[in-house]
């Protein structure tokens, strides 16, 4: 990922440094197993566990030569050690995809720490933004058109939950690819006892896989790649959502635009969403990275290493996004600008059009009384409706006349209480409820 939307905490998990770091305490970890269990010597391993990790450069130069990642690591790591026989001894009994798919799992839970803890953090701002405007009326859409009365905060109420979802889904993911794998060629423990793999996995935190060929089956990995896609694409919603309520004619929302931002090179009087448009971007990003990790499961019996290529990429692109995403949408509804007020003149707008509905419930529920059916009042409702739409005249005002065209008598008090807006989100008390236990 490139460094603009590379943050550091997340880049330090994916550097070439963090790597090597983790590829020595795994080869540690199972150097002090075996000295332990008596099958090396024991004096291997102090001069093993001081030796400095090798240098991302280092390791590159004697890569240039072996072309082998693993074989040029534990050369340039058995130069720092001294003395470098003790290093004789380092990846005893293991295969390169032990160190490989260890040390990834301890990367991914790393990476996932990191973005559990800021989706706990924007689950928290989504839920006190909801139950901030709980009573904010705005008109509720569908199909981009006016449809009932709602709040704001009901629409921040689901993203809140979908983020919190999200989250949940993630930390299922977590132990999807937290996995260990400690046995050897084609996965046999041919020259390596089982009882080490169930040392280094709990050392690192990690379980120790049930069972593995060469390699661990790369369904976990899809799992949690996959659950940061639908993460990415919750985000993406929420900034959708942004997006359409600052377009002009609607101006019922505002990204934070700070002194001295400036929104176009040519048009000193944009503020353009240009966050919620990175979020929407960078969530194609994260979504494309689905498939090719998917299509690693895969492999050529015990394994190849198609998968691998792809996964050095796509793992760290993902994440990283993802964790940028995740600063990006807590920035955006911490600062984001709420202007009740043209809310307010919006759901005014149609003139009374976002009655329709309860207007033809209401018509329906006394037509026992009246002997009004069902399809009759539908087509009542409606002409009402097409001809507010074509003129402009007040709903209230067309729905009478023609009711009294049709021979009809209307409940003009009763009309009053099931158009009054408030009418509509009284009944989300309890959702707003449940939603202050939310974390």
């Amino acid at each position: 990922m490139i460094e603009r939307y590379t943050l550091p905490e997340m880049g330090r998990v994916w550097s070439e440094a963090n790597k090597y770091e983790i590829w020595c305490r795994v080869e540690t970890l199972v150097l002090e197993a075996h000295a332990k269990a008596g099958n090396v010597p024991a004096d291997a391993v102090e001069p093993v566990r001081n030796a400095a990790a090798p240098t991302p450069e280092a390791v590159k130069k004697i890569e240039d030569v072996t072309q082998h990642d693993v074989i040029a690591f534990l050369s340039a790591w058995a130069d720092n050690t001294t003395p470098r026989e003790a290093a004789a001894y380092v990846h005893f009994g293991m295969t390169s995809s032990d160190l490989l798919d260890t040390a990834l799992a301890v990367q991914l839970t790393e990476a996932t720490d990191i973005l559990l803890a800021k989706a706990d953090k924007l689950v928290a701002v989504l839920r006190d933004h909801a139950l901030a405007h709980r009573g904010t009326l705005r008109v509720g859409r569908t199909h981009g058109i006016h449809g009932e009365p709602d709040v704001w905060g009901h629409r921040v109420a689901d993203f809140a939950y979908g983020v919190a979802r999200s989250r949940d889904r993630l930390r299922r993911a977590r132990e999807a690819v937290g996995m260990a794998a400690i046995s050897g060629p084609v996965g046999t423990y041919s020259n390596i006892d089982p009882a080490i793999e169930e040392h280094v996995a709990a050392e690192l935190g990690l379980t120790a896989a049930p069972v593995s060929t060469q390699v661990v089956l790369r369904d976990g990995v899809s799992e949690w790649v996959s659950a940061l896609g639908i993460m990415a694409t919750v985000l993406e919603a929420i900034a959708l959502e942004v997006r359409h309520g600052q377009r002009t004619e609607v101006r019922e929302l505002w990204e934070p635009f700070k002194k001295g931002q400036k929104g176009s090179s040519a048009m000193p009087h944009k503020k353009n969403p240009i966050i919620s448009e990175r979020l929407a971007g960078l969530a194609r990003i994260v979504r494309a990275e689905i498939v090719p990790v998917m299509e690693g499961i895969p492999l050529w019996h015990e394994r190849d290493i198609s998968h691998s290529s792809t996964e050095r990429i796509a793992l760290p692109d993902a994440s990283i996004a993802l964790d940028y995403m995740l600063n990006l949408t807590i920035r955006l509804m911490e600062g984001l600008v709420v202007d009740a007020d043209r809310m307010k003149a919006n759901l005014e707008s149609t003139g009374g059009l976002i009655y329709t509905s309860t207007v033809l419930s209401e018509l329906i529920e006394s037509g026992a009384r009246t002997g009004l059916s069902r399809e009759d009042a539908y087509a009542l409702v409606q002409r009402a409706a097409m001809r507010t739409w074509e003129t402009g005249t007040p709903f209230r005002e067309t729905l009478r006349e023609e009711a009294a065209a049709g021979g009809q008598q209307l409940d003009e008090q009763r009309l009053d209480e099931v158009c009054r807006p408030e009418r509509f989100v009284e009944r989300l008390d309890g959702m707003f409820t449940r939603l202050g236990s939310l974390s």
